[in-house]
């Protein structure tokens, strides 16, 4: 078919030769010497491209003939994509502490030492510090990536009065080594409630109902105290999971200092403020025991969550 058109309608052909030799013929005769081209020329390109038709037709039926399978059978089914398992776990946090009363927050993923460490109480200089190896910015105002979502709570806090009550999700970033329990970059999801006459019982009553909710009704907790420089007292939260206890979460009373830093009196209020790891909440209740498979990217592994 190929050598065909290049013989009658290449550059070189039958009819472009003709064509090119209308200028010998007399005046009178170009005219309809050149119609009879044209119509030539469309009644050859219209019978190749019927014959190609034909041709190609009659080698797809060759080649569905010599195929095992049934060709008019329904193609097999797309497969559909569903939210990452860390997305559908920060999600449900999200969804149980909406249900609670709480509003969602969000701040920038770059933060200035001010609000990432200074108004939280972290002192310049204070071994606290040493807790989050950070990825500081090279800027004129000192900036770095956010190493927990607790500045969102400084933000929020400077720019209402309480009451408050939020839960700031979000990835944050701290230069450490990647191995099956640590990442350097990785997902919280931390709590706010400012209010008169807040207590501790609060604090308890609030995280008792997230973990029964999230883990199933029944679950056993303890709090036992931990440090935290922007809590007094601060707490770290435990489970009973098969057969021992786990640390699922930190948590305390906010420290006066913090409010002294947003402009509220330690005197007229009080709050609780707490957070979570996405990916450690995931690992505990799936089983998962390194934490660099959420980050894989292998079918096998994340189409165990799909729902």
């Amino acid at each position: 078919m190929d050598a065909l058109r290049r013989e009658f309608l290449g550059g070189k052909g039958v009819l472009d030769a003709q064509l090119k030799n209308l200028k010998n013929l007399p005046a009178a005769e170009r005219q309809a010497a050149g119609q009879a081209l044209n119509t030539a020329k469309n009644e050859l390109l219209a019978a190749l491209d019927s014959k190609r038709a034909v041709l190609e037709d009659d080698e797809l039926k060759k080649s569905l003939a010599s195929q095992a399978g049934d060709p008019t059978l329904p193609p097999f089914p797309f497969r559909v994509g569903r939210s990452h398992p860390l997305t559908q776990v920060m999600n449900e946090i999200n969804h149980i502490f909406l249900s609670m009363g709480f509003a969602v927050a969000e701040g920038p993923e770059v933060e200035t030492d001010e609000n990432n460490f200074g108004a939280l109480n972290f002192l310049p200089d204070h071994p606290a510090r040493d807790m989050h190896d950070t990825f500081f910015v090279k800027s004129k105002e000192p900036l770095l990536l956010r190493t927990h979502t607790s500045p969102v709570q400084i933000r929020e806090m400077k720019a209402a009065k309480p009451p408050l009550r939020v839960i700031a999700p979000g990835k944050v970033f701290r230069h450490e080594a990647i191995d099956a329990t640590h990442s350097s970059v990785f997902h919280q999801v931390e709590g706010l409630v400012v209010d008169k006459d807040i207590s501790f019982a609060d604090l308890k009553g609030t995280l008792e109902m997230f973990v029964s909710r999230f883990f199933g009704p029944g679950v056993r907790t303890r709090f036992n105290p931990s440090y935290f420089p922007f809590v007094e007292p601060g707490a770290q939260m435990d489970i009973w999971w098969g057969d021992r206890w786990l640390e699922v979460l930190g948590a305390g009373m906010v420290h006066p200092n913090v409010f002294k830093s947003v402009g509220y009196n330690p005197d007229e209020v009080s709050g609780f403020a707490f957070g979570m790891g996405v990916e450690r909440l995931a690992m505990v209740r799936y089983g998962v025991t390194d934490m660099r498979l959420f980050y894989g990217n292998h079918l096998d592994f994340l189409s165990q969550f799909n729902r």
